[in-house]
């Protein structure tokens, strides 16, 4: 049972076709219906733009004001069953089987981990969230020290340990299930232990379409919001107009080079993009950390981590009980909590699909820690450096994230010596970051539509590839990008009640293999 070969794919999952010379291999139902799904939303949503964007948001209000704890507990239940897997016995099973060995080595994991994950919010909200929780902090007086410490916690809760809780989740229930089950790699074979041979029929199909549907607009929304920060560099650097106009541009060259990078495939495409995405955000950070208030900035670092972890827990529960006329937690906790739930089966089935031939300990351990990790270090020197400009050199940073959120990074650089140089690297590593977020997600949404089948036809990549890029277009001209970022939203609750199931299934399985484990191999050597 726990041999990768001991229960093959149905036939029926999916096909081979052959269509004007080209070999497809794909799960036609999947496919065809989430394609008819996403061209109808981009064209209603389009069509009734005021009252689609005025429903979403009626739905984002009552899911906040009266399921807003369920969220809450949640997500703070999957952060302590994650940690518990990793503590326990269950921590030796090995992903694939116990002679299965990592395809990657662990700094390139690593760095695909940060790339898909979240590193291009890392650039837009680096500077600008830790600058406007200093200066309005739940239930607290703005720009003093106390908020300063205040803006880091909240920072961190946002962008640390419970939001990867939220993808280790889906990764590992993936991963486990494809590699050593030998269930496809999709979405549907999570519910397994639930559904049982159920999930190759209709209800498979519909959790697999949910996601791919669920996967291309988070890409494609994430895609138009992101162009207008390249835009803004571009304005700031070379006086580039920010325009509809332009940012359309904009997402035709991501695309492009997505396209490209999609045909290179995983090992040279997204891996390639994935390190270079590294080496570039640790040059930015280290000339800010080096360049700017350094022993400040290592206070700061040590100070807002050490904080975090003493509140950990009292930060997840927070419900805001005692506060209920206010609205800043529906704005910013559960606005990123939905955000990442809705996210998950995007990043979690392309963090299963790189992490093969690690255990549960070792996987857990690199998801939750090393990405989370990076995260505090980065807020607290680009977040760090924008509150000491604030606080000791009479600096507005504030000014330019309420002017435009876009510009924070760059106002910020602004500040320091060689700013054309900085701009430019961060410029790059806004792009390169989309073009890997566009890459892995296109990876992602051709696996799942062609049933489980790890290496489709590029032909199936570069289709979806392309459609994530025209429907970013089009919304952006059109103005719909607003509407299906809150639609993206209010899907958080149900895809967190599927991710409690899929704690349940998880749970089972592993209990049902153990004993088959009871004497675990020698471990392997990394393959880096």
């Amino acid at each position: 049972m726990n041999d990768s070969s001991s229960r093959t794919e149905p036939s029926h999952v999916s096909r081979k076709f052959k269509f004007g010379g080209m070999h497809l291999h794909m799960h036609p139902t999947v496919f065809g219906v989430s394609t008819a799904i996403i061209i109808g939303v981009v064209f209603l949503t389009l069509l009734n733009l005021d009252t689609s964007e005025a429903v979403f948001l009626a739905i984002k209000q009552w899911i906040t004001e009266y399921f807003g704890w369920l969220l809450i507990l949640c997500v703070q239940g999957f952060l302590v069953f994650c940690i518990f897997l990793a503590l326990s016995r269950f921590g030796q099973i090995r992903i694939g089987g116990p002679g299965a060995r990592p395809q990657f080595s662990r700094p390139t994991w690593f760095a695909m981990l940060f790339s898909a994950g979240m590193g291009i919010g890392l650039l837009f909200y680096g500077v600008a969230e830790p600058v406007i929780h200093f200066h309005n902090p739940p239930k607290m007086a703005g720009g003093t020290a106390d908020a300063a410490t205040r803006a880091m916690d909240l920072t961190f809760l946002h962008w640390g340990f419970h939001a990867w809780a939220i993808y280790a989740i889906v990764a590992l229930s993936l991963a486990y299930f494809s590699y050593n089950r030998g269930l496809p790699l999709t979405i549907r074979s999570a519910f397994y232990p639930l559904l049982g041979k159920r999930i190759y029929g209709p209800a498979g199909t519909v959790i697999d379409v949910l996601a791919v549907v669920a996967t291309l607009f988070g890409v494609a929304t994430s895609l138009g919001f992101g162009v207008t920060q390249i835009n803004s560099g571009l304005g700031f650097l070379f006086g580039v107009p920010v325009s509809a106009q332009v940012q359309v541009l904009l997402i035709l060259g991501i695309t492009l080079v997505a396209t490209a990078s999609v045909i290179s495939g995983l090992n040279h495409g997204i891996r390639r993009l994935s390190e270079l995405n590294l080496v570039a955000a640790v040059i930015l950070l280290l000339f800010l950390l080096i360049g700017g208030p350094t022993l400040f900035l290592l206070k700061s670092t040590v100070q807002n981590t050490g904080h975090y972890l003493q509140n950990l827990m009292l930060l997840g529960s927070w419900t805001e009980t005692y506060g209920m006329e206010s609205e800043w937690q529906g704005n910013w906790t559960l606005f990123y909590w939905t955000w990442w739930i809705a996210w998950s089966p995007f990043v979690g089935m392309f963090i299963a699909r790189i992490s093969k031939g690690r255990t549960i300990r070792e996987f857990l351990g690199g998801v939750l820690l090393v990405p989370a990790v990076l995260s505090f270090l980065w807020f607290s020197v680009f977040g760090g450096a924008a509150i000491f400009a604030e606080l000791y050199e009479g600096a507005n940073v504030a000014a330019a994230v309420n002017d435009n959120m876009a510009t924070a990074l760059f106002k910020l650089l602004e500040l320091y010596p060689f700013t054309s140089i900085t701009t430019f690297i961060a410029i790059l590593l806004v792009f390169v970051f989309f073009v890997t977020s566009s890459d892995s997600g296109s990876l992602v949404i051709d696996i799942i539509t062609a049933g489980g089948n790890l290496n489709p036809p590029v032909a199936q990549r570069i289709y979806w590839a392309l459609t994530e890029g025209v429907v970013a277009a089009v919304l952006l001209a059109g103005g719909g990008l607003l509407a299906l970022q809150t639609a993206a939203i209010t899907t958080g609750l149900p895809f967190a009640l599927v991710l409690v199931a899929m704690c349940f299934g998880l749970y089972r399985a592993l209990s049902q293999d153990l004993p088959v484990r009871a004497h675990p191999p020698p471990r392997q050597p990394d393959s880096g």
